[in-house]
């Protein structure tokens, strides 16, 4: 039985498969904003963002908590700063999402303390080979207990101050566990300890897991298995196989080896936390290769498609299942998302039916569109770009996007629940003459009509468009965004023309609720006579046309319905 005060402590709740986060008993959306890497280290430095966060319509703060600063002296923990920083987010209406910058950030160990840095010998380093030599990282080794063992314990004391300090306000609504681990430089760590690790047979319960479940495992893992499979299900005798017997000898083999080890290293981690105060845990995941990336971005930024180039043995979709396995004290996996697809990735993230927030994306206006993908589309919990503190609220693409999702999150949250009743979606402007444009309208099917959504008409150069479509029942649609229309088609046999009964631009009413009441009906030039429900940006392009018939935007919100003759 949950008890009254658990229920009020963030947590992710199970509705008939789909989970959704609830902060004082009730759904919340995370409309959020992650820090540059260091900026919580000093509320002084905060106490001016705070309110640029807030202009910007943010609701969720992310932000680190350094392990070098919480116990400089091994044993000693100091959270004075810290403290101040929650006080100051309570006071000013934002919820945090702590990040553990513990043993790993970004596939390195540079917060780790004083104490851990200058005693090698306790806490030993992991070796890469760069071609021609090998050589000593300052990255943790996981091969030694007590990395893991003093991480573990200094996240035990984090989580039981906050439990102390924050149960009674629920500031503090998720934590991530380390950040981005992986080792970057190559495919496996090759100590000595984790060479002795790597010649040991392949513990029993991955390979039974693997086995038990291949049909189900993500496609990316099952590739990255390939040519595994007759190995893998093959009887057995005498002594076990090792990683390279059992999986081939590729860099692949030495990625599962390292997620393996990184996804018990981080429950352990992620363990002892829960004990302490059950808030919502996740680890973020530096992705691989960015599909259409650009060649000119360095492998630092686009991640790269081998193990070493993004950091080996990281959430990565091709080991995803792995770390579902062997980190169920992880709420979920998140992925961050700069250059990959970023449909693909959210869809990727959704395996096994897993929440999918986004601690990590581009803050600038492609980002912000595509917010609506993960939104509309894939029920996430919520979104953050990173490195929102050095923005002005009015150079925030964000800002207007955040609005209104913030203003009709209760409509969002309920759609959320019934699955697949919305789509969220960001068409760009086209290209320049000569630039391929991959814009396609999407195609929707619900109940008996077929809904087209694309770009809205202008009569000049098409702007952005950016949204989400949520199906009411029958004809009925919501609409929310900018710089799209939707048009209908019935599908009835008998059915020989489908029009617009009802368009009305909406506002909202009262925003814990959803209520909305009309604020103008819309026909004629809003509708290009009654062809399309057309939801335009604040500034469409005339095109040179000499009557002012393309309508500015206004609300961001509207209702239509839709009707069809028979004849």
């Amino acid at each position: 039985m949950v008890t009254e005060n658990a229920a009020q402590i963030p947590r992710i709740v199970d509705l008939d498969g789909h989970r959704q986060l609830h902060v004082g008993g009730k759904p919340f959306l995370i409309l959020g904003g992650e820090l540059q890497n260091s900026s919580f280290t000093s509320a002084e430095y905060m106490r001016p963002v705070w309110q640029r966060l807030i202009d910007s319509h943010m609701n969720t703060v992310l932000g680190c908590v350094t392990w070098e600063l919480i116990e400089p002296v091994e044993g000693e923990f100091e959270f004075r700063e810290l403290d101040l920083i929650i006080q100051d987010a309570r006071e000013h209406g934002l919820h945090l999402i702590l990040l553990w910058f513990g043993a790993f950030k970004n596939g390195k160990s540079t917060y780790v303390p004083r104490w851990i840095k200058l005693d090698s010998d306790r806490f030993p380093r992991a070796k890469i080979f760069d071609g021609s030599t090998t050589k000593t990282t300052e990255v943790l080794s996981l091969f030694s207990p007590e990395a893991c063992i003093s991480d573990a314990r200094a996240f035990e004391k984090l989580m039981s101050h906050i439990k102390e300090i924050d149960e009674a306000h629920s500031t503090i609504i998720m934590v991530q566990v380390e950040n981005e681990v992986g080792l970057l430089g190559d495919s496996r760590d090759r100590s000595e300890a984790a060479d002795k690790a790597f010649a040991q047979p392949v513990p029993r319960e991955l390979i039974d897991y693997l086995k038990t479940n291949w049909a189900s495992l993500h496609p990316d893992l099952r590739s990255n298995l390939a040519g595994a499979e007759p190995a893998l299900f093959a009887r057995t005798t005498g002594s076990e196989r090792g990683w390279s017997q059992l999986f081939g000898q590729s860099a692949s083999t030495e990625e599962i080896f390292m997620s393996y080890h990184y996804a018990l290293y981080v429950n352990k981690v992620a363990a002892l936390g829960r004990t302490a105060y059950p808030l919502p845990l996740f680890t973020n995941v530096w992705q691989n290769y960015a599909e259409g990336g650009s060649s000119s971005v360095s492998t630092v930024a686009a991640g790269g498609g081998s193990p070493g180039d993004y950091p080996s043995g990281g959430g990565t979709s091709n080991v995803l299942d792995i770390w579902h396995r062997f980190a169920p004290n992880l709420d979920f996996i998140a992925p961050d998302i700069y250059l990959n697809d970023y449909h693909k990735t959210c869809e990727k993230y959704r395996h096994s039916g897993q929440p999918l927030f986004i601690p990590e994306q581009r803050r600038d206006g492609v980002g912000a569109r595509s917010s609506w993908i993960a939104i509309g589309s894939f029920a996430a919990m919520g979104i953050s770009p990173f490195g929102i503190d050095t923005l002005e609220a009015q150079d925030n693409e964000y800002a207007k996007h955040y609005a209104l999702m913030a203003s009709t999150s209760a409509l969002i949250l309920e759609a959320q629940l019934r699955p697949a009743s919305s789509v969220g979606f960001y068409f760009p402007p086209p290209q320049p003459a000569g630039g391929r444009d991959t814009y396609q309208p999407l195609v929707k099917q619900w109940d008996d009509y077929e809904f087209t959504i694309e770009r809205a008409f202008v009569f000049g150069h098409p702007g952005p468009a950016a949204g989400m479509v949520i199906h009411q029942g029958g004809p009925n649609l919501l609409l929310l965004g900018w710089g799209f229309q939707v048009r209908a088609r019935s599908l009835a046999i008998a059915s020989t023309f489908t029009g617009i009964v009802r368009f009305e631009e909406k506002e909202v009413v009262d925003k814990v609720t959803g209520v909305l009441r009309t604020l103008r009906s819309l026909n004629g030039d809003e509708t290009r006579s009654g062809q399309f429900a057309i939801m335009p940006n604040k500034d469409p392009d005339y095109g040179g046309f000499p009557i002012a018939v393309t309508i500015p935007a206004r609300t961001g919100i509207a209702e239509v319905e839709f009707y069809s003759l028979v004849s």
